[in-house]
């Protein structure tokens, strides 16, 4: 994450080993064409001879899941239980009631224990298959949690270090009827340290985490999770355990490995075509010949291709070109068109063997990130071109939704990622620090049009290049790269998370003289290893070595920028917690703000599920614990301070609520101010500064309950940010802003089209409801995708023609309208902080609630003028279609969307209304 604050913040590959051997076959269909008229009578052949062999169509490889119950132990056999698989050692002690809940109050220091131990995971199962039937069997791991030895019937198959590897071990020489495997697990912790210990040539920083972050030390030793040693928003909880699926594969002749299909636009033919990669393991000695058929049936395209497979891994590349008379839809970002995708079937008959149906979707979409020269500006554009068109990228970053990744189901990802889309966001940045996410969570955002940029797992750290470390990291990233690659979501590989900056800004003290090695090794593992991998496995979108990084600039200067932060080029990260979040004069007019933030608290029903009647004050232990970013909690009140009265209750809990229900508030207002500053920056150059086209601030989720720059809470309950963000992420917004006493509206658009609208502006005074003047101005036209001045007014004109009004005594809404009914959010400008507003008077809020089908209906009155208006029903799990709001009319209607069942009786008895003048 940040210049402001430093953070940021298999060894065996499948079988046969990476790179073994592998010789592609391409395939365009024009030569498929050609072979068309054999294919029939050679696909005749081809079924007859299966059937001659005894193997029918259907008869494919046997696949046994290992999944279910294991035995776990600890390294001196006092902890036996049953564990889980996929799962870890945390969940399955909690499960069977052996320790509480892992986040429970000081948890996470208290079970630092299980972390420390040695464990093993066994199991015994029975061959479900006649063994002699297959030439190959192998036992494969999905994802091992991370240090082990993999055993069957006590002979060891091999060792795993990397988490983000898939393991494939042959077992075709020991398998029996009954077997019995073991998971021998060696403490992550202690394994970092060892590989520290033997890294003795020189140090590799940093050492540990900052003593707050109550973690461990050396995570940058092991290809694991980094965040699991700690991070600045979550605990340590360095997970073991067998975290995604296991199971035995028996096959013969050959074996698909990966699947995979991106798409191109050949601009010269104006053409989509397909290319589709299937890796084999081939165990046959000799080649095997045989034909694929691809089927798009919507868009009445069926090709056939002759194709021969290499021994060892082979690989197959096809290229289909989709007829020009097909009317292919593209598949676009959310808020740009729909997210059209093809059912396509892959049919494989080959020579030897069975047939292999593969099903899948076929998406058609172009990525190019433009890095070019902008007139009256020095340095390069950085903005991403979604099928040809510039797309404004507005989102957030995304973190772990767990320390315990068998605990995030679909229904979480679900969540999270529909309230991202819901909040008018269209990307998302996968972070460096956390996991390559699981399959469900890129399905979920090619359907609902999130774009991912992806990082590789490297963050805030400097990395070792011994021939272990890399060879491990190449299969990793080879592997991940096949596993991701036909998702269209992903518009982007970074190389890693602040480890440019890291060097380029010095975050470890490095002496000078010893520079060198260490911008050695960053080129060594980013460029020569990671890019040059990436490059093979997919030409389909860019690829950035680090974030922030100067792009093309960085390139230029050896791949390591002087100032990675300069914002002329790339992207930048920027966090800024002393001065006064209102003044939008700090932030940098970069070209791609990629890291932004402000801390809050999660609210009181959140925190309350974690902790004791003791720890609800924000000085208690709890509080302190909790917070784990240097001086965070007195920066928030400095923060609100700034703008805010501190709540002087002498209610403790009162107090507590009051001041959780400030930081939300404050953290919405900040973000708002720097959100709509990047969105308004679009389309102007000031200063040779400008041209921004992405807005993801830092960060949309939590790993638990505390406080953290996230939008969501642990759980999912939306902070009174993401309601904000629904609003400042909208596709038309008005945006003001002020400078030397002009107020200054611009119309921000998304839209495809020019629009003509009215802008409504309104002043109204703290004292009443009834607005003090109002002004419509028509005829406004709004640019389709741009960001227009479209109002300019000195402040002081505009209060003597509101009469009666001072800075302090009134605030300005405003919107944009226009026909068929369009209709921007209401945006607000404050004309002083309200600490110092006059005539702000205390309020009686109310609500009915009644029920409509689905959602639930809350008519809000009040009595008086009531800025952030905060409605809160506890622990019900759902969302409001508005919330945080300044309420200026005495009614208002808001919408309740239930994610789970509920009553009219329950949600009227636990709402909570707050306004800024509650809070006493």
């Amino acid at each position: 994450m940040a210049v402001r604050r430093r953070r940021r913040g298999a060894a065996a590959p499948p079988e046969p080993p990476a790179h073994s051997g592998r010789r592609p076959c391409r395939l365009s269909g024009r030569r498929a064409g050609a072979a068309m008229g054999r294919a029939a009578l050679l696909l005749l052949l081809l079924v007859a001879t299966a059937a001659r062999a005894g193997v029918s169509a259907a008869g494919g490889p046997e696949v046994h899941s290992l999944r279910g119950t294991w035995r776990l132990g600890n390294g001196n056999g006092s902890v036996v239980l049953r564990g889980e698989v996929p799962g870890c050692v945390h969940t399955a002690l909690h499960r069977r009631g052996l320790i509480q809940d892992p986040y429970y109050r000081f948890n996470d220091v208290m079970y630092r224990w299980i972390s420390l131990d040695n464990w093993t995971y066994s199991r015994t199962f029975k061959t479900p298959f006649d063994i002699r039937k297959w030439q190959k069997v192998n036992l494969v791991f999905e994802g091992v949690d991370t240090v082990a030895q993999i055993l069957i019937n006590n002979i060891t198959l091999g060792r795993t270090d990397n988490m983000f590897n898939r393991y494939s071990f042959d077992i075709t020489s020991v398998i029996k009827e009954v077997n019995f495997v073991e998971v021998r697990f060696l403490s992550a912790v202690s394994y970092a340290a060892e590989q520290s210990r033997c890294h003795k040539a020189y140090s590799i920083p940093p050492a540990c985490p900052p003593p707050v972050q109550k973690g461990e030390c050396h995570a940058n030793f092991i290809r694991k999770e980094q965040c699991s040693f700690s991070w600045d928003w979550g605990p340590s909880f360095p997970t073991q355990g067998i975290w995604k699926d296991v199971r035995i594969e028996a096959y013969n002749h050959y074996h698909l490995i990966y699947f995979s299909l991106t798409s191109f636009f050949v601009k010269s033919a104006q053409q989509w075509s397909l290319e589709i990669e299937s890796i084999f393991d081939v165990v046959s000695s000799k080649p095997i010949a045989g034909l694929v058929t691809v089927n798009i049936p919507k868009l009445q395209m069926q090709q056939t291709f002759s194709v021969k497979l290499q021994p060892g891994e082979g690989s197959i590349v096809l290229l289909v070109n989709i007829n020009k008379s097909s009317a292919v839809e593209a598949w676009w970002p959310n808020g740009h068109g729909k997210q059209t995708g093809y059912n396509m079937t892959t049919t494989f008959i080959m020579e030897a063997g069975y047939q292999i149906e593969k099903f899948s979707k076929a998406y058609f979409r172009t990525v190019e990130l433009v890095q070019e020269p902008i007139p009256g500006s020095p340095g390069l554009s950085f903005y991403f071109k979604i099928n040809g068109r510039p797309i404004f990228l507005k989102g957030s970053n995304w973190i772990p939704a767990d320390s315990f990744q068998d605990r995030v189901t679909y229904d979480t990802l679900w969540l999270l990622l529909k309230s991202a889309a819901d909040a008018n966001m269209n990307a998302l940045r996968v972070w460096g620090g956390g996991v390559y996410e699981q399959d469900e969570f890129y399905n979920i955002c090619d359907e609902i049009g999130i774009m991912i940029w992806q990082d590789f797992m490297f963050a805030c750290a400097l990395y070792p290049t011994d021939q272990n470390y890399l060879e491990s990291v190449r299969a990793e990233v080879s592997h991940q790269v096949r596993r991701l690659k036909s998702h269209p979501s992903i518009i982007l590989w970074s190389g890693n998370n602040e480890n440019e900056a890291a060097i380029a800004s010095n975050w470890f003290s490095i002496p000078y003289a010893d520079r060198e090695v260490y911008i050695k090794d960053y080129v060594l593992l980013y460029v020569k290893n990671i890019r040059e991998i990436v490059l093979t496995e997919d030409k389909s979108r860019p690829f950035i070595a680090s974030s922030p990084t100067n792009g093309l600039e960085s390139v230029k200067e050896g791949w390591l920028s002087q100032n990675p932060y300069d914002t002329h080029y790339g992207d930048t990260h920027f966090y800024d917690y002393s001065n006064d979040c209102w003044n939008w004069t700090v932030y940098p007019k970069t070209r791609f703000a990629s890291e932004y933030g402000f801390q809050s608290w999660p609210s009181f029903s959140t925190i309350e599920k974690v902790s004791s009647t003791e720890d609800w004050s924000y000085t208690s232990n709890f509080s302190l614990h909790r917070q784990h970013h240097e001086n965070g909690n007195d920066q928030m009140l400095q923060q609100i301070g700034h703008h805010f009265k501190l709540p002087q209750s002498t209610d403790p809990i009162k107090k507590f609520k009051d001041t959780i229900y400030l930081t939300q508030v404050m953290q919405a207002q900040c973000i708002k101010t720097e959100t709509e500053f990047y969105r308004f920056s679009q389309s102007e150059i000031i200063k040779g500064e400008g041209h921004t086209m992405g807005a993801l601030y830092w960060q949309l989720n939590d790993i638990w309950q505390a406080p953290s720059w996230a939008s969501l809470e642990h759980g999912g309950k939306w902070k009174l940010l993401h309601y904000f963000a629904q609003n400042f992420f909208a596709p038309l917004l008005p945006v003001a802003y002020e400078d030397k006493g002009v107020l200054y509206i611009y119309g921000v658009s998304d839209l495809h089209a020019d629009r003509k609208l009215t802008l409504r502006v309104v002043v109204h005074a703290w004292s009443s409801l009834e607005p003090v003047c109002t002004l419509a101005k028509d005829g406004v036209t709004v640019k389709a995708q741009s960001a227009v001045l479209i109002y300019k007014e000195s402040i002081n004109n505009l209060l003597e023609r509101c009469r009666n009004c001072t800075r302090k005594s009134c605030v300005i809404t405003f919107c944009l309208v226009g026909e068929g009914g369009l209709q921007s959010p209401m945006n607000h400008h404050f004309l002083s902080s309200l600490k110092d507003a006059v005539g702000l008077e205390k309020t009686h809020l109310s609500a009915s609630v009644s029920q409509r089908d689905d959602v639930y209906i809350f008519v809000l009155q009040t009595t008086a003028i009531a800025p952030f208006v905060s409605l809160d029903v506890g622990r019900i799990k759902g969302r409001f279609s508005d919330n945080g709001f300044l309420m200026t009319e005495k009614k208002k209607v808001v919408v309740f969307y239930p994610w789970e069942p509920t009553s009219v009786e329950e949600l009227e008895e636990s709402l909570t209304l707050t306004s800024l003048v509650d809070v006493v």
